[in-house]
């Protein structure tokens, strides 16, 4: 008799046959991946034995691409055509970047979805179709370590990537034919590679400083659980300012102010190394091709030089917390993460931040990639009885653009993740068959000074009066923070929807302006939303007295009585532009006083029509 043989969902039919899953940490200055391999999570190296794969791509002018170290050699003779550090400017516009310390070394230009676009031989790129070259590389390696093709991914995000950045990574991945399991923070995937969530309990903040970001993010961990309470950070900052520092100063010893691109990246790959060689040497030795000037860096230079960036780490570290909602002595662990926090400069203004020695016991550069793959393992079902749950949150609210050019919030920022929340809106005006969504980010009351994400519009709206129509609006951002909206009209059941995927993303400057401009600018908001309610009421006023006018006012009204409601009407719809809210206010309820009678008589021939005709026991048959 045969048996059929039945498998836990997401368990393949063979108890020890194991799906192939990575974890895959897209770093801005090296990339690496890592899987599980009998039980324990490790990075996997290529041919040569190296883990790190240097985020760096060469395109040659016959088309070839080179990815990795040997792109990284040609970065020298070839500095145009070979890219590096396109981390940041995933998801960004070009104006978000020619300020960027980055961007001096490349051609750059714009496009028409807004992403900024590198100009080389071989044509010009995106930095999502750059960062695909990487992916791909490095899968290539999982899958001849791992003998087959992958069953799927998890790719670590900074925590402070918004929807527009996140999109553009999981877009990398999907042009590199990855299967993607989840998009993952990186302080979450360094705390599951120290395995807290099986060891601790409590609060712990991740200080995350790598090549060309930094995040701070506290956390909470509980049997299994863990939810970020806050999350801060800089998408345009780490290791590579430390190295245009050291360029800087560079610059000013040789007198080269003004350098070629090629120089510019010779002077660039030098600082880099002196900065490595001065995290356990005293001075550094620098010397250059094209001179025999040699020049000596000291640690304490060095670290006057980078200085601000680190003071700016540390301030955010404190806004953070303040977020968070608790007090620095109720962490009970500080994690480091990211090479650059190799830097003997960041560990102490982290130690002295925090009063506590940080925990620094995996390496900084690997810590990402295996705590990605732990959970990659996992998500991919091969370890289905591991109970762990991941909960995020959103840096900036959510909402959309209501009449009067007011924000309507749907998502509070730092709101969990993922969530669904809806609101129902109406109709403006009589007759209205279609509804514009504008959705928008930021926590400022009018739209103006928020930022737009999204525009998509419902059509099909059955014909009503202003009001009756029931329009419910959700919002829905998944495991991987990215946003979807979605439009529905209760009563026919018409939807439209929009997976929000903006031009360009903000940089923590932006989002901390953002933030600062909110409480800054709170009692003029709270103003100026009244005053665009108020105008929002008197124009609704004036459209619908006006339609009903030109329906019934010449036989409902006497002259006089006309002629008091036009006059008040003129004098409404010239306050429309007053700044003084009290005013509008005033002269709505005026306006509303000279119009009773008028639409009192109008219900009651309302009334007299509907009732014509009808015999007295027909209507109390109706009634009762």
């Amino acid at each position: 008799m045969a048996l059929l043989q039945i498998s836990e969902p997401g368990r393949t039919p063979d108890p020890h046959q194991r799906k192939r899953a990575v974890g895959i940490d897209l770093g801005t200055t090296n990339s690496l991946v890592a899987s599980v391999i009998s039980g324990t999570a490790r990075t996997l190296p290529d041919q040569s034995g190296q883990h790190m794969l240097p985020s760096v791509v060469h395109y040659g002018s016959e088309g070839n691409v080179v990815v990795g170290e040997a792109a990284r050699a040609m970065a020298v003779d070839y500095p145009e055509n070979t890219l590096a550090s396109v981390k940041r400017f995933m998801g960004r516009g070009l104006s978000d970047v020619k300020e960027d310390s980055s961007a001096r070394q490349y051609r750059l230009s714009d496009c028409d979805d807004g992403m900024v676009r590198f100009e080389t031989s071989a044509g010009d790129v995106s930095p999502v179709e750059v960062s695909a070259q990487i992916l791909l590389a490095l899968v290539d390696r999982a899958q001849e370590t791992l003998a087959g093709t992958i069953d799927g991914a998890v790719i670590t995000v900074p925590a402070y990537f918004d929807e527009a950045q996140r999109q553009a990574t999981k877009d990398a991945a999907t042009l590199a034919g990855i299967p993607v399991l989840r998009l993952l923070s990186e302080p979450t995937a360094a705390a599951l590679a120290y395995g807290l969530d099986q060891s601790a309990q409590g609060l712990v903040a991740v200080y995350d400083l790598g090549g060309g970001t930094f995040d701070i993010s506290i956390l909470r961990l509980h049997e299994g659980l863990f939810e970020v309470l806050s999350t801060g950070g800089d998408t345009a900052l780490g290791g590579d300012d430390f190295d245009e520092a050291i360029v800087g100063w560079v610059s000013e010893e040789l007198g080269e102010l003004e350098t070629d691109r090629a120089r510019y990246r010779e002077m660039l790959r030098e600082a880099r190394a002196a900065k490595e060689a001065l995290s356990s040497n005293e001075t550094a030795q620098m010397r250059f091709s094209w001179t025999e000037t040699r020049l000596t860096l000291s640690r304490e230079k060095f670290e006057e030089m980078i200085s601000e960036s680190v003071t700016q780490t540390v301030r955010t570290c404190r806004r953070t917390l303040r977020d968070a909602g608790v007090g620095l002595e109720e962490i009970d662990a500080v994690v480091l993460v990211g090479g650059s926090t190799r830097v003997p400069a960041v560990r102490e203004a982290v130690a002295l931040w925090s009063g506590r020695e940080p925990l620094a016991d995996l390496d900084p550069d690997r810590v990402v990639a295996t705590g990605a793959a732990l959970q990659a393992d996992q998500l991919v079902g091969n370890r289905p009885g591991d109970e762990l749950l991941l909960l995020d949150v959103i840096p900036l609210s959510l909402g959309i653009e209501t009449m009067g050019n007011l924000v309507e919030k749907i998502v509070p920022r730092n709101s969990t993740i993922p969530l669904q929340r809806a609101q129902e809106f109406t109709t403006y005006k009589d007759g209205q068959t279609a509804m514009a969504i504008h959705v928008v980010q930021g926590e400022r009351e009018l739209v103006s000074d928020c930022r737009s994400l999204a525009r998509f519009e419902l059509r099909g709206i059955p014909p009503m009066v202003a009001g009756a129509a029931r329009i419910l609006v959700t919002f829905q951002v998944d495991a991987d923070g990215l946003l979807s909206v979605t439009a529905r009209e209760e009563g026919t059941g018409v939807e439209s929807r929009v997976q929000v995927q903006p031009s360009y993303g903000l940089r923590e400057e932006e989002i901390a302006n953002m933030l600062k401009a909110s409480f800054e600018h709170a009692g003029g908001d709270k103003v100026a939303r009244q005053l665009a309610e108020r105008r929002l009421e008197a124009g609704q006023l004036l459209e619908g007295l006006q339609a009903a006018l030109d329906v019934d006012g010449d036989s409902l009204l006497e002259v006089a009585e006309r002629e008091t409601i036009d006059r008040e009407m003129l004098a409404l719809q010239k306050m429309l532009d007053s700044e003084d809210d009290r005013e509008i206010k005033r002269q709505t309820e005026r306006l509303s006083r000279a119009s009773e009678v008028f639409a009192g008589r109008r219900m009651n021939a309302s009334i007299s029509v509907a009732l014509s005709g009808q015999a007295l026991d027909s209507l109390d048959k109706e009634l009762n």
